[in-house]
């Protein structure tokens, strides 16, 4: 990395870990990045491509890394999803006090509509490519199946940024001057967006609360209802099990 030149706190601790473990460092960035779905990696995977086009690694091997690391993240969640089952997932979402059920049945519902290509798909959505693995693991989507097409979906989304960031080679530090906007843009719009959405839950909950007529589902309702949706309509891509 050239000495002067600032990616912005997350593009420099991404170079930093290149510097140290090569492409290995990119899977394992790619990896957190997939469990903790905040975290963008576009910016890691063009810090990537552009760390290729020093010579540091090669495109491939930054691509293969990256995909690695996409991978074993979707597995970590998957099985998550599969260990907790839904009724467990249901109950730790009614404990929480700013989580519906409403909102994990929303997202199994769009898995078992779309099966595979959700999980195809959505590998190339930010946020929604971590999230959609947990509802395969509970669906025990084919675990084949989920690891072709995560690692496909994967591999193309890392291939358009590493070589994107390859492309621009040596103009890439142009971006540096505006990295460290960016990289406090992201971390400001995380923390507005949860701001606001917490807000207006605890709103939300405050008028429930005084509404003689609410009373809230239970998580073996919500469950009972998507696991009769299951068995009418399976997910495309899903086990017997």
């Amino acid at each position: 990395m050239t000495e002067d030149v600032s990616y912005g706190w997350l593009g420099d601790i991404l170079m930093a870990v290149m510097e140290a473990l090569g492409p290995i460092g990119l899977g394992i960035a790619v990896f957190v990045e997939n469990v903790f779905p905040p975290i963008p990696s576009e910016i890691f995977l063009a810090l990537a491509g552009f760390t290729a086009a020093e010579g540091t690694f090669t495109p491939a091997a930054g691509i293969l890394w990256a995909t690695i690391g996409s991978v074993t993240g979707a597995l970590v969640l998957y099985g998550l999803g599969a260990l907790l089952g839904r009724r467990r997932l249901y109950k730790a979402a009614y404990a929480m006090p700013l989580v519906d059920i409403d909102d994990v049945e929303r997202t199994e519902r769009w898995f078992i509509r779309y099966g595979y290509w959700t999980v195809f798909l959505g590998r190339m959505v930010p946020i929604f490519r971590s999230l959609i693995s947990i509802p395969a693991g509970i669906e025990r989507m084919n675990l084949w199946l989920f690891t072709l097409f995560t690692a496909v979906g994967s591999l193309i989304w890392n291939s358009l940024f590493i070589m994107g960031g390859y492309l621009l080679g040596s103009n890439f530090h142009l971006l540096s001057d505006y990295a460290d906007v960016f990289s406090n843009l992201v971390l400001a719009t995380v923390i507005v967006v949860l701001a606001i959405w917490a807000v207006a839950r605890v709103i939300r909950n405050r008028r429930r609360a005084r509404d003689p007529n609410y009373r809230p589902e239970t998580p073996e309702e919500a469950a009972a209802r998507i696991e009769a949706l299951v068995s009418q309509h399976p997910a495309r891509g899903t086990s017997d099990a």
